[in-house]
């Protein structure tokens, strides 16, 4: 299932890193420092799990005032120890002078340029293991907290004028058993009586917050925060993805524009209605920018898709969808946001929607672009914004002014994946299949090869993904995997489209392995991805690395089937209710094509791998396959519809894709269950394993625990790989490498041997 709505932010990426251990708390000297790992030596050029575990993973960047140099985190990983640690680097903006800042045992994370430049100020335990607020010379000297707070600090940003400071803290969210019954201080037992009290993979017990502290200069003044939720009850930023981004300082440091979702228990589960509210440190008020005062929202079926419930079909523009992560106009005339149109649809388009302070008039300039807005950043013109989307397969820069033409930045075969600005330049994070993340200086001034003035009127389909297409306006500037490139013989990756079974084109990926030879036939597999509505674009993964599979000997084929963006609205809608529709009949024609196409495929060594709504994928086509497949793997898949409808947290995802609750007898709700993997176990036929994190709270172990039950009782071979401490994905290096082993000795079985 799709992870998040949330953006996912450098600074987003860096805070999942830190969360696969816990060696941020406390500054233990006696712990291994884990930096760049030099000493690791690639064996035969070949990509292996651990090479992929020794590589250095950017994070979150931050521009000095002056555009001449740039902080940014990178995350090591350590196998051996098992354990994650981030440090931070700077270098200048002409690709020169890098230089590691940070060498503490601890994690030091989040680094930002103040004090006019004079000071880059980092999050850091201190002596008690509570994160903090220090600063240091943009030399790494100077090393001083600036914070010593009883709570400790998730993020953080300060004001323009440098007098205070935004801080997110963790607070106490509901009662505990402990509360409700003060002798009872030992139970760990939990008494609910409100849906959401699971999320993503934690307990609901805390909340962030944001609080806004006084800053002198020389230290975060403790004394008198201002609150401002004050006593209400909600996140900010919204979990489970959702950091500072979702918040934003005014120019004249007077207002606060934040995302909140202000909704609780039930209604919390079954919405996707966020707002932003602007808040004023002058009065202590709080207004609501996307609707009128006094908005009630209409009453709800809790058990049936929202879709044509009546808060969908109101008469003004209420936003009724996701809108988060504000920005204000550097002139402070407008405040930004990106903004998804109906509720209870996480995965509807985000918009990018502008909002005149003076009039409250609102606007959206991405309209002519059928694809959602994934990071934006204002223009020092206050007319133009610079976005990032996906289209036909890969993740590019665009700019669009305030009447909506847009124009196309970037090319080739690559995902931009943040931007920020950098003097007159853009500062991104770039990747490929072919390439982990990097960050590159990007002329806006200079448009991509071909690139019309406005595509607003043509149209955006005239981009072909070719890298020897790409523009001189894009200068790379750090390097932190070099050693592995320079040194790993790496498959190719090209693109193909088919015709899916109803006439339209199907895009999908075919990547081929290192030292590929054309007369030779390779096992191949059929990746289905995940989401269900996220790209199969240009990422790359430390897990699901389409690199690692060709290292290993295998031709990959990945196809933009129906319900994936990029391909225009309806291509992305058709899955809704129709999970096993047009959608499972691309990933079929994709793979035909292949076999009758590629003649390096070997037919009769084909396998089935996927994920999430990828897995469930994987289950329901080992019931309906025809024989194409020898072997299946599914991680984190939907087995049984039924089950899963009531087993899960995010009850909008499941009332939007599968229509509405199994009770309902409406034809569309019935397809859907109908059609659920679990009955169709009695046609499979062909060798599974099954793998669960535990504490996966939106797909839940028992579905992957049920598969595997049923192929064993099927007769058939099978295996079953759980991991007691990992969610929705693997963030443990020695987990990570045993997901790694298991998979490719699982594939190796029953298409090598």
């Amino acid at each position: 299932m799709k992870t998040s709505i949330a953006t996912f932010t450098m600074a987003t990426a860096l805070l999942l890193a830190s969360c696969a251990t816990d060696n941020t708390k406390g500054n233990d000297e006696s712990a291994p420092f884990i930096g760049r790992q030099t000493e690791f030596k690639i064996t035969d050029h070949q990509l292996t799990p651990e090479a992929l575990w020794a590589m250095g993973r950017i994070g979150g960047a931050d521009v000095s005032p002056d555009a001449r140099q740039i902080a940014y985190n990178v995350a090591y990983y350590s196998v051996e120890h098992n354990k994650s640690h981030n440090v931070i680097y700077t270098i200048g903006t002409d690709g020169t002078g890098e230089t590691l800042l940070t060498q503490a045992s601890s994690s030091e994370v989040a680094p930002k340029y103040i004090d006019g430049g004079r000071h880059i100020a980092y999050l850091a335990p201190d002596a008690d293991g509570v994160m903090q607020l220090w600063k240091m010379n943009p030399d790494g000297t100077g090393r001083q907290q600036i914070s010593h707070l009883d709570k400790g600090i998730d993020d953080y940003a300060f004001s323009p004028d440098g007098q205070k400071v935004l801080i997110i803290h963790t607070v106490k969210f509901g009662q505990r058993a402990s509360d409700l019954h003060p002798d009872l201080q030992k139970t760990t037992g939990r008494v609910l009586d409100e849906a959401m009290y699971r999320h993503w993979d934690e307990w609901v017990e805390s909340i962030p917050q944001p609080y806004i502290y006084k800053y002198d200069g020389e230290a975060v003044t403790g004394e008198a925060p201002v609150r401002i939720l004050g006593d209400e009850p909600f996140e900010c930023p919204m979990k489970p993805f959702g950091g500072i981004e979702q918040l934003a300082w005014s120019p004249c440091s007077g207002k606060i524009a934040y995302t909140c979702r202000k909704k609780t228990g039930i209604d919390y589960a079954v919405s996707t209605d966020s707002d932003i509210f602007l808040y004023d440190l002058a009065t202590g008020s709080t207004t609501n920018l996307c609707k009128p005062a006094g908005y009630v929202a209409p009453a709800v079926d809790y058990s049936r898709s929202l879709q044509h419930q009546a808060v969908n079909h109101q008469q003004a523009d209420y936003n009724v969808g996701y809108d988060m992560n504000p920005q204000f106009s550097p002139d402070g005339r407008y405040v930004a946001w990106q903004s998804m149109e109906r509720d209870g649809y996480e995965s509807d388009r985000t918009r990018l929607c502008i909002y005149e302070l003076a009039s409250g008039h609102k606007s959206y300039v991405t309209e002519s672009f059928q694809s959602g807005v994934d990071a934006f950043t204002w223009a020092p013109d206050n007319h133009t914004l610079y976005f990032i989307g996906t289209w036909h397969g890969t993740t590019h820069v665009y700019a669009t002014n305030l009447e909506g033409r847009i124009r196309r930045i970037t090319d080739g075969q690559y995902d931009y994946t943040s931007l920020a600005l950098c003097g007159d330049k853009l500062l991104c994070g770039r990747q490929s299949m072919c390439e982990a993340l990097e960050l590159y200086l990007i002329d806006p001034t200079l448009t991509a090869t071909g690139a019309k003035a406005d595509l607003s009127a043509t149209g955006f389909d005239e981009w072909s993904a070719d890298n020897e297409a790409v523009t001189k306006n894009v200068a790379q500037l750090t390097h932190e995997n070099r050693y592995f490139r320079d040194n790993i013989d790496w498959g190719t990756v090209h693109q193909r489209y088919t015709k899916a079974v109803d006439g339209k084109p199907l895009h999908y990926w075919v990547v081929l392995p290192p030292n590929f030879d054309p007369a030779k036939k390779y096992p191949t597999l059929l990746f289905c991805e995940g989401g269900p509505q996220s790209p199969v674009s240009q990422f790359w993964s430390y897990r699901w690395n389409f690199m690692m599979m060709a290292s290993e000997g295998y031709v990959v084929i990945a196809p933009n089937r129906r319900g994936l963006p990029g391909f225009g609205m309806e291509w992305l809608e058709e899955i809704s209710t129709n999970y096993t529709g047009r959608c499972m009949d691309d990933y079929k024609s994709a793979i035909d094509d292949a076999v009758r196409q590629l003649p390096y495929v070997d037919k009769d060594r084909l396998g089935c791998v996927g994920a999430s709504f990828g897995g469930y994928s994987v289950y329901w086509l080992a019931g309906n396959h025809d024989k194409r497949f020898k072997c299946f793997l599914a991680h984190d898949g939907i087995f049984n519809l039924e089950q899963q409808y009531l087993e899960t947290e995010e009850m909008w995802f499941a009332n939007w894709d599968l229509g509405g609750a199994p009770w309902h007898t409406d034809a569309h709700i019935r397809r859907t269950f109908d059609n659920s993997p679990h009955k169709f176990v009695d046609k499979w036929d062909s060798p599974i394993l099954c793998i669960q994190g535990e504490k996966d709270y939106r797909i839940v172990t028992s579905q992957a625990m049920s598969a595997y039950n049923a192929a064993l009782y099927r007769g058939l071979p099978a295996q079953f790989l759980v991991f007691p401490d990992e969610n929705h994905w693997v963030l443990r290096p020695q987990n990570g490498i045993l997901w790694q082993r298991t998979f490719f000795r699982w594939l190796d079985r029953w298409l090598k041997e």
